[in-house]
């Protein structure tokens, strides 16, 4: 009788860190219809006619294109985008996605003797980030106040500073001055993670002509409604953009993402009247959750709004979140809860959708205290 082969143990042959690594968690992606999706920041709106002519061209009539590798740096792409923003090409950086911008930065700076910083509550794939390279971490915790912790970034001891401006999950916006005033003392490479910067009132872009320690990182998941091609990129001192071309993959952004991006970028009248909107409907909601409903809601910049609900007896919390959640979600309404930190636990939140999205919504929110 053949002997049985040893167990197999994957804690045996893998690295212990990442044997032991807690991995980040998406939100919910329901794969059937009928669901009204307001929990992954996505856009509720389709991308530009543009960029749908785009993908036909590049696909070709019988995708004879799609056997050839994409352009290994994305060249046209980068020169694009340094147009926008007044730059030289090699200051740009693409990734697949602001994700993997952020994953190969951490690759770059982050180890057991090399501090990385975020502030916390922000995005939750940061301290993954770190974890994965075995990193050492500096967090500093926001107050309910959600002021910008500026003298202590300065101070910070990390190699690597990332800050999401706009925050996320709360919205709040923060003032360029303020990450001015950071890169004037901060010793490391401030990572501004401006994922949500098209719906805010200013931006540091500004800021990368000056300060050789900021790498500025955005994406065109959001305001370019392009989240299913992937597509983010950096803007940074060269020596950064170099760093980041030595770790990357071969052919890190497929073709029709490089096609897609390019036509985006050809249509800014487009996506600024879908930023108007969104900004319409954020504005119109807030002042709604906060005067009809009496709930503390952030002041958003982003396409987000973060509030904490209370039940028909004026209570919040843990508990309080998880019933709204439970109720949306019954109703196939999705929303986001984080419930693991003590600011954000008795929050949810809650993507801007269309108009008429957003009033199913209130409609429900209304209801919820009759069953709270």
């Amino acid at each position: 009788m053949p002997s049985r082969p040893p167990e197999f143990a994957i804690r045996d042959f893998a690295l212990p860190h990442v044997a032991a690594l807690q991995a980040y968690t998406p939100g919910l992606q329901p794969g059937e219809p009928g669901w009204i999706k307001l929990n992954t920041n996505e856009s509720p709106y389709p991308p530009s006619p543009q960029v749908v002519d785009a993908l036909r061209r590049e696909i070709g009539p019988d995708g004879a294109a799609l056997r050839l590798y994409p352009n290994p740096t994305s060249a046209p792409l980068r020169a694009a985008v340094a147009r926008l923003h007044g730059v030289a090409p090699e200051q740009v950086f693409i990734g697949n996605g602001a994700d993997d911008v952020l994953n190969l930065l951490a690759r770059c700076c982050c180890a057991p003797a090399l501090a990385a910083g975020f502030a916390l509550p922000s995005y939750s794939l940061y301290p993954v980030l770190v974890a994965i390279q075995d990193g050492r971490v500096v967090a500093l915790d926001f107050d309910r106040s959600m002021r910008l912790p500026v003298e202590a970034i300065a101070a910070s001891t990390a190699k690597i500073f990332f800050l999401t401006s706009p925050n996320a999950p709360t919205g709040v916006g923060f003032a360029t001055a303020d990450i001015a005033a950071i890169l004037r003392r901060f010793r490391g490479l401030l990572v501004v993670d401006e994922t949500y910067a098209a719906f805010a009132d200013e931006d540091a872009a500004a800021l990368v002509h000056a300060h050789a320690n900021l790498c500025l990182v955005r994406t065109f998941s959001k305001s370019h409604c392009l989240a299913g091609m992937r597509v983010g990129y950096a803007v940074a001192d060269p020596a950064v953009v170099g760093l980041l071309d030595r770790v990357k993959d071969s052919y890190n952004v497929s073709r029709l993402a490089q096609a897609a991006a390019l036509a985006a970028l050809g249509d800014p009248d487009y996506y600024a009247g879908l930023v108007r909107k969104t900004r319409a409907t954020r504005d119109r909601v807030h002042q709604q959750w906060t005067t009809r409903l009496g709930w503390f809601t952030y002041p958003s910049q982003a396409n987000f709004l973060f509030t904490e609900p209370r039940d028909r007896a004026g209570r919040a919390g843990l508990e309080v979140a998880r019933r709204l959640y439970d109720h949306l979600y019954a109703r196939k309404i999705l929303v986001r809860h984080f419930g693991s930190h003590a600011l954000t636990s008795s929050f949810l939140r809650i993507s801007v959708g269309t108009d008429e999205q957003m009033l199913i919504l209130q409609e429900h929110l209304e209801a919820w205290p009759k069953h709270a």
